[in-house]
């Protein structure tokens, strides 16, 4: 049932991306007064559909993707004065531009609608980036960071959020990341290193802010929910020591082996101390850790923001997110990054699925991410996608003249190749994530 859960949700996100992206080309099409034959999601035979004038919409049998058939759009097609190789370059730059631009619209659009609903900030946000954790033997450790470091300066970022020094984290695996910290009223100079992670294939410097930590959620029948913990208890200290971070409860855990510990947790305003008895759990990989039933979270408060300011934050939200996309593939190609953390369609599926479990805000944020990772990959010069086919007018546009039908060919050809390489890729990415070990 999760499989076919999971396979519906992953249509029905996918299904309205594929219909934004192509509603772009199509109504930039008509405005421009290029016939438009068909309006198709899906490839492949036509299953069912409706007439409109003189364009077929259409279902059809394969449903990951989805096109807009122009005439005289393809190479070789007979000529038409209301063809697409007949209207002006620029006109057919705006075209194949729109597709991947209302892509972009619909991420900003889902973004600020939620934002003017529920805007989610972590609790400390606009505190400075405090160290609340270093993982023994890590790079931070290595590079001589300590608990408290207060860093004012990563590369060229002043005054960082911890936002911005995870976003450069990611990307940097081997590579050094020069930074200024304040310790004890001092500025000293740090280089840290990020390491690859081989579980997640990018940059990990064995690190964590310093923030509140919440119980995000419950697991049914075990110690937390039989003691009275709730979602959304703000968790203080553990066996007395403070809690400043998730890794401070497991580390805690892990010490007490097996013995009960006591837990302070704020609700309301009010602090209670409950003594739980952690349980040894097989998480299913052979790794056994001390659990009490509780996922942790960072804190996070909610607020509503108006039209102007929801919009504002979902602009910044998605450059910063597109920034870390292009900075990522750049860490792929210098084989800093590993491309098995790209996720393809089973990886998509099940992250459809759990976050339609979650409700639909979190279904929602996906959708926003998925839209614009999707108006980004068809922006790459590869071509057979929208960035080819814009890289081969705007090269057109500066020599003044075609480039001749067989070497479009060819090029096509060579990116229908490269893009099933990636394809046959990503799902053998995704098939060996599922198997065990």
């Amino acid at each position: 049932m999760a499989f076919f859960e999971n396979l519906w949700w992953l249509l029905v996100l996918i299904g309205i991306m594929i219909v934004i992206h192509e509603l772009g080309h199509y109504w930039a099409a008509r405005w421009f007064d290029v016939r438009v034959d068909a309006f198709s999601i899906g490839f492949g035979p036509r299953i069912f559909g409706f007439r409109k004038g003189e364009t077929d919409f259409r279902i059809s049998l394969i449903p990951f993707g989805g096109y807009v058939r122009m005439a005289g759009e393809q190479p070789g097609d007979a000529e038409d004065p209301r063809g697409f190789q007949a209207k002006p370059r620029w006109q057919r730059l705006i075209v194949v531009f729109a597709g991947p631009a209302m892509n972009i619209v619909l991420a900003v659009a889902l973004l600020a609608g939620l934002f003017m609903v529920r805007y989610p900030q972590l609790a400390n946000a606009g505190a400075p980036a405090t160290v609340g954790y270093i993982k023994p033997g890590s790079p931070a450790e290595k590079a001589g960071v300590q608990l408290g470091d207060v860093i004012i300066q990563v590369e060229n970022k002043q005054g960082p959020t911890w936002e911005d020094i995870v976003l450069r984290e990611v990307v940097s695996a081997d590579k050094p990341m020069p930074m200024l910290v304040r310790r004890n009223g001092e500025e000293l100079r740090v280089v840290v290193t990020p390491e690859l992670d081989e579980k997640t294939g990018v940059g990990s410097a064995g690190w964590a802010e310093q923030t509140e930590i919440e119980v995000g959620g419950l697991l049914p029948g075990m110690e937390a929910e039989k003691k009275g913990l709730r979602t959304g208890d703000v968790l203080v200290s553990v066996n007395g020591t403070p809690i400043r971070t998730a890794y401070s409860i497991h580390e805690t855990l892990a010490a007490a082996g097996g013995q009960p510990v006591d837990l302070t947790y704020r609700r309301g305003g009010e602090q209670h101390t409950i003594s739980v008895t952690p349980m040894h759990s097989d998480n299913g990989t052979g790794e056994k850790r001390w659990m009490i039933g509780i996922k942790l979270a960072p804190r996070v408060v909610y607020t509503e923001l108006g039209m102007v300011d929801a919009v504002r934050e979902s602009v910044n939200h998605n450059i910063k997110g597109a920034t870390l996309i292009f900075r990522f593939l750049q860490s792929i190609i210098e084989r800093r990054s590993s491309a098995k953390s790209l996720e393809g369609p089973i990886g998509i599926a099940q992250l459809s699925g759990q976050a339609a479990r979650e409700g639909p805000f979190t279904f929602i944020s996906l959708m926003a991410t998925v839209s614009l990772n999707l108006a980004i990959f068809n922006l790459l010069p590869i071509p057979i996608l929208d960035g080819g086919v814009i890289l081969l007018l705007l090269i057109e546009m500066f020599i003044r003249r075609d480039l001749s039908l067989q070497l479009k060919e060819n090029i096509f050809k060579v990116g229908f190749v490269f893009l099933m390489m990636i394809v046959v890729f990503v799902l053998y990415n995704d098939i060996t994530k599922l198997l065990p070990g």
